[in-house]
């Protein structure tokens, strides 16, 4: 509706993780660059945490993309699944070919001899769960074993959790040791600092075809910084809003009152954003 009017090509803070979209922040490429270290020298389990609405998925689907034909991956996004739906997603992901209701024996034997001819090639295996800390108990304890699959020297299969911070305290519950102590690499995806929000919105309006980034005003800026905590999510979800209010009002530029309005409708609360902030937006339209 409102990207004619803005000059956009496409919508410039759609929710959906399009890497096209991915603002390479510090905590970005820190990320990237310990996951390629992990799949690349084979080190096995890395696990990497974030907040609700921080880029998790985005940053796993940019790194997907930037495999190579080297690299064979099977990416699992639900993690609400039993034990054999588990087998059948990881087994359909590397094209193993299996046929239906084979049993565990011949699921694992397939499995080590993929691997294991793979690694003999100098090729890369890696196994991806989005949301983990959605897994159960159960799964878990099959990704300890999955993990056991090695060289004397090499892992056969690198395996990357990912999921919100509680994933941090199911690993370490008393019956998960034995995963923790397998975990290789740790990494975090953080929220925007506030003095980098302003450089974000620019950077997805000029890559949605923007030929004027200042569309946000400077007041308007520092209410989202606010108000959003640095969560792209809420950055994201303010800032289309705000567009649309914008184009309804035929305003050329967002300013803060736009972005009240925005907050108030809503309804956003920093407690909703992370669970050590403690500002409110009404604190934050107290300050107009």
């Amino acid at each position: 509706m409102y990207t004619e009017y803005y000059g956009l090509r496409e919508i410039p803070f759609a929710l959906t993780p399009n890497p096209q979209f991915i603002y390479r922040t510090e905590s970005y490429l820190e990320v990237v660059s310990n996951l390629k270290y992990c799949i690349s020298q084979s080190k096995g389990l890395a696990v990497v945490t974030g907040e609700v609405g921080t880029g998790k998925t985005t940053t796993l689907r940019s790194i997907l993309k930037q495999f190579g034909p080297d690299i064979l991956s099977a990416y699992l996004f639900n993690p609400f699944v039993t034990v054999s739906e588990f087998f059948e997603l990881f087994t359909g992901g590397l094209n193993l070919g299996l046929p239906p209701q084979s049993s565990k024996a011949e699921i694992l034997t397939a499995l080590w001899a993929c691997l294991s001819q793979r690694h003999s090639k100098g090729l890369r295996s890696v196994l991806i769960i989005d949301e983990a800390h959605g897994l159960s108990a159960s799964v878990l304890e099959e990704i300890r074993l999955l993990a056991n699959f090695e060289t004397n020297s090499e892992k056969l299969l690198q395996i990357i959790l990912c999921g919100q911070p509680e994933l941090r305290a199911i690993l370490n519950r008393p019956e998960l040791r034995q995963l923790k102590q397998r975990i290789s690499l740790r990494c975090a995806i953080k929220p925007l600092p506030l003095y980098d929000v302003n450089s974000y919105i620019r950077f997805r309006l000029k890559t949605a075809g923007a030929t004027r980034v200042n569309i946000f005003d400077t007041s308007a800026v520092e209410l989202i910084s606010l108000a959003s905590a640095g969560i792209p999510r809420v950055i994201n979800n303010i800032c289309d809003n705000a567009l649309l209010y914008g184009y309804a009002a035929g305003k050329e530029t967002i300013s803060r009152d736009t972005i009240c309005e925005v907050v108030e409708t809503l309804d956003i609360l920093a407690s909703d954003l992370t669970s050590g902030d403690t500002v409110t937006m009404r604190n934050a339209a107290a300050l107009t």
